[in-house]
């Protein structure tokens, strides 16, 4: 099941019949790894001496050791690999644009199990780099070799950064995206790969990304979580109620969520266009935002979603770009995409009214809800970085002020 449809304003009209399942990020297991290990085969050398070593870019740190170790589980493939909204919308992003991918070389970011290299190879390509640094590459090597592709398909068990391909690549393909669109920092090493290797003209999919934000009420959850405490088969445990707002609220959580949660029209933080985006810009992104609450309800926090497009080069500048709005205006769902042809690009879309995928939407939760009026002003900005103290972990900052009262909210997605 993939998402077509022609439009892609961040917030999108169908059913979704999912359970909403609470929960907060895991430590230590990312959404997706690489690791590093030399191997060699078909035009390609990965020197030893290299291994771990700054090479161009950001060097190799214990962290990043830890991180590509974490995809070595085969439990995280086969939660990406089960998400048929995922999986379905790359091999018929891939199918969809076979004329620029028969016949040419491709590059697969982070391959892990092979199913994207597998799925190019099946659309036509002369060779296919399979890149990843996690130790799935040793499973994915006997994946290619049980379907007879090796002469196609070439595992490389390293990291991006370190290996060395003698041909310059026509597509570049990725599944990069971790939660709350930036979260593992995994993009840089798609520009590391752009710039080193992509042709001139070349291809990138997905093409482009954004990331949305908007307010939220999810009262069965603050219920669940904190007002339980209140009464507990008869005893007064209200004394429980600072510590169950710290651990439940302190860190994002990782959750599925309706429409019906969401107080606002989305705005946009983010807009990525692969093709030019710089490692620079993602170090922080900072976005003030207005909104206007369209019903009279407690507000929670903020949810965080994205989209991502799939076009082809000639579309991928006129794709989905965000309309340029005025920070001070208020949202009125007029802030939509505009696209060159509805008819020309795929979307996968993690947004709350869109079938769900594993991303669900990342909740930033107040540790005190607000009361809100409908038409009432939520407005502030909100900033994401790099943590200094590990690139692939991000640290949010909220400053919001509704009714006249000004908070802020400061986390760490670990």
């Amino acid at each position: 099941m993939y998402s077509n449809s022609g439009h892609s304003n961040g917030f999108h009209h169908g059913d979704s019949s999912s359970e909403k399942r609470p929960g907060t990020v895991q430590k230590g297991r990312p959404r997706r790894g690489r690791a590093s290990r030399s191997s060699n085969g078909g035009g390609v050398r990965v020197s030893e001496d290299e291994q771990m070593k700054q090479v161009e870019g950001l060097p190799c740190t214990d962290f990043d050791m830890a991180y590509f170790q974490s995809y070595s589980h085969v439990g995280i493939h086969e939660e990406m690999i089960k998400d048929s909204v995922r999986t379905e919308t790359y091999r018929a992003a891939i199918m969809q644009h076979q004329s620029y991918i028969a016949g040419k070389v491709v590059m697969d970011v982070g391959c892990g199990t092979g199913i994207l290299s597998i799925f190019c190879a099946q659309a036509g390509a002369r060779r296919v780099y399979a890149v990843d640094a996690s130790d799935i590459a040793v499973q994915a090597t006997e994946v290619v070799k049980a379907n007879n592709l090796s002469d196609t398909v070439i595992v490389l068990h390293s990291r991006v950064e370190d290996v060395q391909i003698d041909e310059d690549v026509d597509v570049i393909i990725s599944e990069w995206m971790g939660y709350m669109l930036l979260y593992e920092s995994m993009l840089g090493s798609i520009i590391y790969a752009r710039d080193r290797w992509l042709k001139p003209g070349g291809l990138i999919l997905p093409s482009n990304a954004t990331l949305y934000m908007a307010p939220v009420t999810h009262s069965d959850r603050y219920s669940a979580s904190i007002d339980f405490w209140r009464s507990v088969y008869g005893i007064d445990m209200s004394a429980m109620l600072p510590l169950a707002k710290q651990c439940a609220f302190e860190e994002p959580s990782i959750e599925t969520i309706s429409g019906e949660n969401v107080l606002t029209w989305p705005e946009v933080v983010k807009h990525v266009d692969c093709l030019t985006v710089s490692i620079g810009e993602l170090e922080s992104v900072t976005k003030s935002y207005k909104f206007k609450s369209m019903m009279r309800a407690p507000l929670h926090g903020f949810a965080f979603w994205f989209d991502v497009e799939f076009c082809g080069p000639a579309t991928a500048m006129h794709g989905l770009v965000p309309s340029n709005s005025d920070d001070n205006q208020v949202n009125d769902g007029s802030q939509r995409k505009k696209r060159a042809n509805p008819n020309e690009a795929l979307v996968l879309s993690t947004a709350p009214e869109d079938p769900p995928t594993h991303w669900q939407q990342t909740l930033i939760y107040f540790y005190d809800p607000l009361e809100v009026e409908q038409d009432q002003i939520i407005e502030g900005s909100v900033t994401l970085s790099q943590s200094r103290e590990n690139r692939r972990f991000m640290n949010i900052r909220l400053e919001y002020v509704s009714g006249g009262r000004s908070f802020v909210k400061e986390s760490v997605m670990r």
